[in-house]
């Protein structure tokens, strides 16, 4: 929904970040941009001149920070403010003490207030509590049928007592509903009531009286995020009509400017509580001021992806995987990737959660464009295959490969693909694992005391086996041999110490582009052992492999 906000700010910072020191003329520009962006994503006119009165008054004040250049000064400004109108901070539900807690939904007709009567259900239940949702809306058609079925899908209770379709008292169902969720134990009462195509007096007439009779503690206001500014306007009629606590902002997944998200907790003074991202009952959570804006900004929302991935992994099997991956022995199968795969797969469209990644915004066509049905075309490369294929993708021979595309109904070429690109990711994951693990070591080592050689130990009368041992208690590290036993037989000759015997690829020390990325990055010392190693491997291989590779 922010996509073309993201895309103007972006542009905006873009030109910031070009310049070495931000002039006062540079600040004003900057604010002029960001104010065409807001009002052009129909943001409320008042709202968008306090964000740049208050934009403008940090940045020309702001002082100058050790660990924050003036761009990234801005950045933080913005998404401070951002922060600020979208809410502040986040607002969850306040529970009765006595139960049941009352939740009344309201709104305009079509906002989705009957679908997410159901996502709250579902939600709340999988908070611990046992909500049940009550269909007091008796004018739509079939809107008591509609909350039924999405009730039994969200495996959630439903107080139906009467058909509605323009039959039935919505205060006396209130009333009611309270008395059987008191009788079966019911902690949480949703209460779905009608809606109007506008804002009228008998639309606020009857939800005045269901929230006289309920007392509800929570009345939530359900607006469609994609009207606009008549969403601001709808809410406002409500909190003078009705009073509302709180609102819930619905299709969120939409490809509309995104204005009324940004203007309606400003312009009513009450948080946004919840959002709707979709049609699924998952598509459903807390909304988080702070993460929306980061959203917008570009740089993605790590804790919302953490939290669905916690919900949607198995965290034993996920270990087990992890330690698979990063063995030295091949371990991670393809079966491995299928169910880490189809657990990813819980968490929604695969463009959905690249959307949540920083930095992504920058390939936001290549994610929009994204086919899903790549991934269900790995899924049936991999169920053609044996289990035996499927543990060792080395004994894949042509036949073997023509016979699993056939029964995948894909080419021989795709096979081949997702088969080289498994094995190349494995083994970065490997060398990455290695490296780590070395490199913990050496840090652990660095910071102990020197084992001296033990009593009666022996000492070699090969000089070049003597020089290795002696490096090696030198720098606690273990100096690879070439070819020799285990017992360093004399007359193995001695090899300088390989970087890919510790989980490095040496070969990217000899990629110039990486070679100039290390030098031109941020400076920082590494372990001691660790440094040592680097330089006996630059010695070793001659300044013409690894010029200039000294401290990083």
């Amino acid at each position: 929904m922010f996509d073309t906000l993201s895309d103007r700010l972006a542009t905006v910072f873009r030109g910031l970040r070009g310049k070495g020191v931000i002039s006062d003329a540079d600040i004003d520009d900057a604010a002029r941009e960001i104010r065409i962006a807001l009002l052009e994503a129909d943001v409320n006119l008042d709202v968008v001149k306090a964000f740049i009165a208050r934009l403008k008054q940090r940045a020309h004040g702001m002082e100058r920070s050790a660990a924050l250049n003036p761009t990234q000064q801005i950045v933080k400004i913005v998404n401070e403010e951002l922060v600020g109108i979208l809410g502040g901070q986040t607002r969850h539900i306040a529970y009765a003490k006595t139960p049941p807690t009352v939740i009344m939904l309201a709104g305009l007709q079509g906002a989705g207030k009957t679908t997410l009567a159901g996502k709250l259900g579902q939600w709340l239940k999988g908070q611990g509590h046992s909500p049940l949702l009550v269909a007091a809306d008796l004018q739509r058609p079939n809107a008591v049928t509609q909350l039924q079925v999405v009730g039994e899908r969200a495996g959630v209770k439903v107080y139906a007592p009467e058909p509605g379709n323009g039959v039935g008292d919505p205060v006396a169902v209130s009333r009611t509903a309270l008395d059987v969720a008191r009788r079966d134990l019911y902690d949480v009462v949703v209460i779905d009531t009608a809606g109007r195509l506008g804002v009228d007096a008998e639309l606020m007439d009857q939800a005045a009286r269901i929230k006289a009779v309920a007392s509800p503690d929570e009345t939530l206001f359900v607006v469609d995020a994609m009207i606009g500014q008549d969403a601001v306007n709808t809410a406002l009629a409500f909190e003078r009509g009705v009073g509302i606590d709180g609102v819930v902002l619905t299709k969120l997944d939409g490809d509309a400017r995104g204005g009324a998200a940004l203007s309606i907790a400003q312009v009513i003074g009450k948080p946004i509580m919840f959002a709707s991202s979709g049609e699924g009952l998952g598509d459903f959570d807390v909304f988080h001021p702070d993460r929306m804006a980061s959203r917008i900004l570009g740089m993605g929302d790590m804790l919302t992806l953490i939290e669905q991935a916690e919900k949607a992994f198995d965290q034993e099997q996920a270990r087990i995987a992890a330690e698979k991956l990063l063995s030295s022995k091949n371990k991670y199968t393809l079966q491995d990737f299928l169910q880490q795969m189809q657990q990813m797969r819980k968490m929604g469209p695969m463009s959905k959660i690249m959307g949540m990644l920083p930095g992504m915004g920058q390939m936001r066509e290549a994610i929009d464009n994204f086919d899903e049905r790549e991934v269900d075309r790995v899924e049936a490369i991999i169920y053609s295959m044996t289990p035996a294929e499927r543990a060792d993708v080395e004994i894949l021979n042509g036949s073997r490969r023509l016979r699993i595309a056939k029964g995948s109904g894909t080419t021989v070429q795709q096979v081949n693909e997702l088969v080289k690109r498994f094995v190349a990711a494995r083994k970065m994951m490997q060398q990455m694992g290695g490296m780590m693990g070395q490199v913990a070591k050496a840090a652990g080592k660095s910071g102990g005391k020197q084992q001296g050689r033990k009593k009666g130990g022996k000492v070699s009368g090969n000089p070049a086996k003597r020089a290795a041992l002696e490096a090696e208690r030198a720098s606690g590290l273990r100096v690879p041999l070439l070819a020799g036993d285990a017992d360093h037989a004399d007359g193995v000759e001695v090899a300088a110490p390989s970087l890919s015997a510790y989980g490095f690829d040496s070969t990217a020390l000899e990629d110039p582009a990486m070679l100039a990325e290390l030098s031109q990055g941020s400076k920082f010392d590494l372990p001691p052992q660790l440094q040592q190693l680097l330089d006996q491997q630059h010695r070793s291989t001659g300044p013409g492999s690894a010029r200039g590779f000294g401290r990083v």
